[in-house]
């Protein structure tokens, strides 16, 4: 990674998913097969750390929702996209809601014709301003990615590697979240990804 990552905690959604002072946390993100945007989120040791799970969409709210759930089955992060949006746009809220006082960030894909690879950025709510919190930027294979803070090209604060699935094997992505970072941010923006 380019730069140490924050000497202070992030945390976005809570100061309980920041990862250690001391060490990175490495996740496993894998889809499930049979409803493939649900996802099974672990530590390296097989241990269930968070899930995603996926409401139906209906013709009268066109909109894609996702819940993540804490190892407990507890909604932690609502997420929720329109699915007529012009610019890929994900809102996510504390727990189930869809309140604006409940907003935790708002995740849209660069509008800008000049990049070859897939561009991420994130607003957090209280961001009034248009330069972005943190940013994710794809190779040019679209096979992995690095999430950075703020503008900056320098400081990352996670690495995400996908593993195409074959038959016998699922999908999965390889996470790796730097010291002081808040996880169960950086899965929240994975599962938009897809």
């Amino acid at each position: 990674m380019a730069n140490p990552p924050p000497s202070s905690a992030t945390a976005i959604i809570d100061p309980r998913y920041c990862a250690p002072a001391s060490h990175p946390v490495d996740l496993i993100i894998t889809k499930e097969r049979t409803r493939r945007d649900n996802f099974t989120v672990t530590d390296i040791n097989g241990n269930i750390v968070l899930t995603v799970k996926s409401s139906l969409v209906t013709f009268v709210t066109p909109r894609q929702h996702l819940f993540l759930l804490d190892a407990y089955g507890n909604p932690i992060v609502h997420l929720r996209r329109a699915l007529l949006a012009a610019n890929d746009s994900w809102k996510a809220f504390r727990g189930e809601s869809e309140e604006p006082k409940d907003l935790i960030f708002i995740r849209k894909r660069s509008s800008s014709m000049f990049h070859l690879r897939t561009k991420l950025n994130v607003f957090l709510a209280n961001n009034t301003t248009e330069v972005c919190d943190f940013k994710v930027k794809a190779n040019l294979s679209g096979t992995s990615w690095d999430v950075y803070k703020g503008e900056s090209d320098t400081t990352v604060v996670a690495q995400i590697n996908k593993k195409l699935g074959t038959i016998f094997s699922r999908e999965k992505f390889m996470v790796t979240v730097c010291p002081n970072i808040d996880y169960a941010f950086i899965v929240a923006l994975i599962v938009t990804f897809d």
